[in-house]
């Protein structure tokens, strides 16, 4: 059997459009580049705290309780914001918090502390996210002769939220995936820290791309499929003559 030369020349360049359609679906694979600060905010005190003592709001350093001289200092916790460049998809290090458990004094503690979280993108998108997390502080009296009971505690919620945004033509979600303390790989919700140690944990994030709505197949693309079923019947029906 043997073909017309016109449908080979159609099958040809039905072939040659299927390829391309492919390959463009292939997505590049894209670098976002951009840096993170954060500041604290106003603390909530509590009602068990009659005299709350902290430090002021409005810097990336806040500290907590009347450490009475007993030679830790308060109870502290910084965020360290830092640059980033990660490609689409991967996780990336948003910034550092560092909590370190001091000494405070009955009464002169806070419940609550609120961290704002700055996301900004450089040169090619013009983009700028803020996240709000509100971290519970817990405060243990030291009165125990296990150290272990003595750790104050710090607590995250795991709802960290997404935001979206636009970049040349194409939606795009920003992620807080959570903390994961120095040396591990496990996202975690609360630190328990010893009296007079520290703790450092990371912030991780991911960009991934949203979803377009699907699309009916160009009527270019629906021929080329049946010129190419059409193709593969006669083949089998030359070879098997």
């Amino acid at each position: 059997m043997k073909l017309s030369s016109v449908f080979v020349t159609s099958l040809s360049v039905a072939v040659t459009a299927l390829t391309a359609l492919g390959f463009s679906s292939q997505a590049q694979a894209l670098t976002f580049s951009g840096n993170s600060s954060g500041i604290w905010g106003e603390p909530t005190p509590g009602s068990m705290n009659t005299d709350p003592m902290y430090s002021a709001p409005g810097s990336n350093l806040f500290s907590w309780g009347d450490p009475d001289d007993f030679g830790t200092g308060p109870n502290q916790l910084i965020f360290a914001g830092n640059t980033f460049s990660s490609e689409m998809g991967s996780l990336f290090k948003i910034g550092d918090l560092t909590y370190f458990n001091g000494s405070v004094t009955p009464g002169t503690s806070v419940d609550f502390v609120p961290l704002n979280l700055h996301v900004s993108f450089g040169d090619r998108l013009n983009v700028s996210e803020v996240f709000n997390f509100n971290f519970h502080l817990v405060n243990t009296p030291n009165d125990s002769p296990n150290p272990a009971d003595n750790a104050d505690y710090l607590y995250v919620g795991k709802n960290f939220g997404n935001r979206n945004f636009t970049f040349a033509d194409k939606k795009y979600t920003l992620s807080l995936t959570g903390f994961r303390e120095t040396g591990s790989t496990t996202d975690v919700s609360e630190f328990r820290v010893l009296e007079g140690k520290g703790t450092t944990a990371a912030i991780f994030a991911k960009i991934t791309e949203v979803p377009s709505a699907k699309t009916i197949p160009e009527p270019g693309a629906i021929a080329g499929l049946s010129l190419l079923g059409i193709y593969l019947i006669s083949r089998r029906k030359f070879a098997n003559g």
